[in-house]
This record gives structure tokens, sequence and C-alpha cells, in this order.
């Protein structure tokens, strides 16, 4: 039987979209929205899309810059990437009800960050310059930590005992790109230490394992996430070394374009770790209408992990819950 050289098809690859991370602050700003009643103030972002953003925004949420910029006595939600020290005192100068929406992995790097300090390392932080997370993990030891951006910063790196040096990194980054830079730094540090366990977020090494089985097999791989998200910027790179003879990065199908599409028989699909899976649906359904009907789910490992909300949203449940009952 002839093969059918026609067949157009879609490599669907999973894990994809919202990790726990995510899920637990946009449904954090949700359910604060809903407890407390609008406005609710949000710090930046609360992930990078801006889907979500526009979502929560019709909803009554407020995104401001600054913690400045929120009204004394109001609730502000801090973002999942994480706030440095001095953003929790500025919020109490202003007298604001916090909420954060940290996720719990970026908190770990922090703590990881305040330890080595307290024992005197020079902190290595890999990471991109200007990225909310970059920042705030360095908020929390300024005086210890140097960033690295990428394996061609580490010759500009300077430590006061090559003996005493850690690494630690954004979680959201390449996992050959930040090997490669610890591989760097070793050959001049090679006393360097490690953090306890890998900081690259668990989804962020997920969904790069399955675009790398979905580039092999893909004329073009297509991933959905906004700009400035970096986790999703990262898959787009990943799929273009694994083989995807091209790759985009788009926040909906409308970006989609349909040049693209010119020798392609196998489409690569995937989404970022801030994506709801609504943008994903859109996307297959414009590429159903161009004929690439045929969808393949590739899930090379599979993902069970959930967070519990924020703490200051379980006690308030917890007193609204228990008010109820004596009522």
């Amino acid at each position: 039987m002839a093969e059918d050289t026609d067949r157009r098809r879609v490599l669907l690859a999973a894990p994809r979209g919202y990790c726990a991370g995510v899920d637990r602050a946009v449904i954090a700003v949700e359910q604060a929205l809903e407890q407390y009643g609008p406005p609710i103030y949000v710090r930046h972002e609360i992930v990078h899309n801006k889907y979500v953003v526009r979502t929560l925004e019709k909803k009554g949420a407020v995104f401001v810059e600054e913690t400045g910029e929120v009204p004394e006595g109001e609730i502000v939600i801090f973002s999942a990437h994480g706030v440095a020290p001095e953003v929790h005192r500025e919020a109490e100068r202003g007298k604001l009800a916090t909420v954060d929406a940290t996720c719990p992995l970026v908190t770990k790097v922090h703590k990881e960050a305040v330890r080595f300090a307290k024992d005197d390392y020079d902190i290595l932080l890999i990471g991109h310059e200007g990225h909310e997370e970059v920042i705030g993990t360095s908020g929390e030891a300024p005086d210890h930590i140097t960033l690295v951006d990428g394996p061609d910063d580490v010759a500009n790196v300077e430590v006061r005992d090559p003996e005493k040096v850690v690494w630690l990194s954004q979680t959201t980054l390449s996992v050959d790109e930040t090997m490669e830079t610890v591989g760097a730094l070793k050959e001049r540090f090679p006393q360097l230490v490690s953090p306890p366990s890998d900081d690259i977020c668990y989804a962020t090494q997920n969904r790069q394992t399955a675009i790398k089985q979905v580039a092999a097999d893909a004329d073009l791989v297509l991933v959905v996430g906004s700009k400035n998200s970096s986790n999703s910027a990262r898959m787009v790179e990943v799929a273009l070394g694994a083989g995807a003879r091209a790759s985009y990065l788009v926040d909906n199908a409308s970006e989609i374009e349909e040049s693209w599409l010119e020798g392609v028989r196998t489409v690569g699909l995937s989404s970022g770790a801030s994506v709801p899976e609504v943008l994903v649906d859109g996307a297959l359904e414009w590429l159903a209408e161009r004929g690439f009907d045929d969808v393949e789910v590739v899930q090379p490992i599979s993902e069970h992990i959930q967070f519990s909300l924020p703490k200051e949203l379980r006690r308030d449940l917890r007193a609204e819950a228990a008010a109820k009952l004596e009522g």
C-alpha cells in the first residue's frame, strides 16, 4: 500500500500548558476576588500571559508595576515569579494586606540564596537580566549574588574565593543551556557547589522533554505563549535545537501565518507553563480548518503535582467556614 503523502497531522505535546505554580497563582487571584470583592491589586502580571491577565482584569483585578501604586489599606497579590524582601517591606509601610502567590519552586530558590549567603558563599545566579524572578531572587542576598546570563557571560564572572562558590538558577531556563553554563563555570571554578536539587522547575523540564520528542518528527513547531514568557521562549529554542525546520511563538491562533504551512506535513504543537488550554484548542481548530485534523498526542512523561493556595487565603477561608458553622 502506497504511503499517504498528503496526510497532514499534528503532534500535540504533553504535558503542556499550566504548571502547578501558575494554576495556584491564577486561582489565588480568582479566589481573592470572590472572597474579598474587587478591586484586588496584583503586582506585575500574575503570570506571563496576555489572555490570563485580560481575563482577570475583566473580573476586577488591577495590575500595577510597583507596590507604591496600590492605595493604602488595599489587598495586593504578589505574582508567581516572586518578589524581593524589600517589596514585602514596602507593602508593610503602605499598610497593605498581602497575598503571596510566589511559586513554591521559586520560594525554594530564594531560601537557597538566603542559606548560602548566610554561609558567606558567592552565589552565581544563572538567569536572564531583568526577568522578574531574577530580580526577586537577587533581592534576597544582593551582596552575594552575581548574575550569569548564559555561557557567554561566564568569562566576566569574578568571585572573592574560588573555593566558596555556588550556582543557582532561574526556574524557567533551557535545561541544556543551563547545563552548558554550569559546565563553563566549573571549568573556571572547579570547587563550584551545586544546589541540593535542580532549580529548573519540573514543568519547564517536562515541557522541554516533550517538545524535543515532537520536534524530532515535525516540519514546523508552534508554541503557544506570550513573548515575555521565559519558559515559552525557551521551548522554541529547544524545538529548533531538536531538529524542527522552523518554530514560532504565538500568543494565539490569530498570530499563526499561512505561509508557515508551505511544504509542511507535520506540525508540532505545545504551550508554555502559563498558557490556558483554551488557547491551544484555538490553535488546533485553526490547523484543522487547513487540513491538519489528524492529532496524535505525544506524552513522554506525566505530571501529577499540585500546590495548595497561599497561606493567607487558606487562613481566611478557614475563618469564613468557621463563622458559617457558628452561625
